[in-house]
């Protein structure tokens, strides 16, 4: 089993969200659904970045460096040709 750390843009705002789950495709469909609270009304979103820990406190503590400054640092240099390509 893995557990996922994700990162989602919604195409309403462009702005991105970073979570953990166990299930990727039912999380998101939850997003996209409206079913999570914090991303209530924001949607549709896109998958754009997500890794797989096969342990469940790695993938927790991944999303929790993430949203740090420096976790956003390293997803932007990541993600840098998407960035060129959608912005």
């Amino acid at each position: 089993m893995f557990y996922y750390v994700y990162v989602l843009q919604s195409s309403k705002d462009n702005k991105w969200y970073t979570g953990c789950t166990e299930d990727l495709r039912k999380r998101f469909k939850q997003h996209n659904d409206n079913g999570v609270f914090s991303t209530k009304n924001r949607g549709p979103f896109k998958l754009i970045y997500y890794e797989a820990c096969v342990d469940r406190h790695d993938a927790f503590v991944r999303e929790k460096y993430l949203k740090t400054g420096m976790g956003k640092r390293y997803l932007k240099n990541r993600l840098k040709r998407f960035l060129v390509l959608t912005g």
